[in-house]
């Protein structure tokens, strides 16, 4: 049942009464607008660069890292996911110059990371994705500012 603030919590009979099964998770969404395309290549940023943190030295590491350490099965893997920004980018109307910028920062990552022990230290070094973000948000910003999210 409802309260009259919204739905009730009911701790000792399955949690939130009223409103059905509540999923837990997150949302991502999948309009085409800028906003919705924003939100997804931060978070996919998010997940390929800064998801985890190395305990002691503080340095954030992502799954590109991580994946990557699997002998080319992992950086066919990243690469596919660098690829996806770059096609939400398309997706924007970035200019063809902005397009080739971040295919080169994703194939440059993908043949450093396909050399044994350096590729796998240089993931923690160039940030292809992070790289790619900027020049999405520099877009964006510039083009679309109602998808400007102010930090607080």
């Amino acid at each position: 049942m409802n309260g009259p603030d919204g739905p009730r919590f009911d701790a000792f009979d399955g949690g939130f009464k009223g409103d059905g099964p509540q999923v837990m998770g997150l949302a991502l969404p999948t309009g085409t607008d800028p906003a919705s395309i924003r939100a997804r290549v931060e978070a996919m940023e998010l997940l390929l660069e800064r998801s985890f943190r190395i305990p002691g030295i503080n340095v954030p590491i992502g799954l590109d890292a991580l994946i990557g350490l699997v002998p080319v099965l992992g950086d066919i893997i990243t690469t596919a996911m660098g690829a996806y920004m770059v096609w939400e980018a398309r997706n924007l109307g970035l200019s063809k110059w902005h397009l080739t910028r971040m295919g080169a920062n994703v194939a440059f990552d993908t043949v450093i990371g396909l050399l044994p022990v350096v590729g796998d230290a240089a993931d923690f070094v160039f940030r292809s994705n992070t790289r790619n973000l900027r020049i999405i948000k520099k877009h964006l910003d510039k083009h679309h500012p109602e998808t400007r999210v102010i930090e607080g």
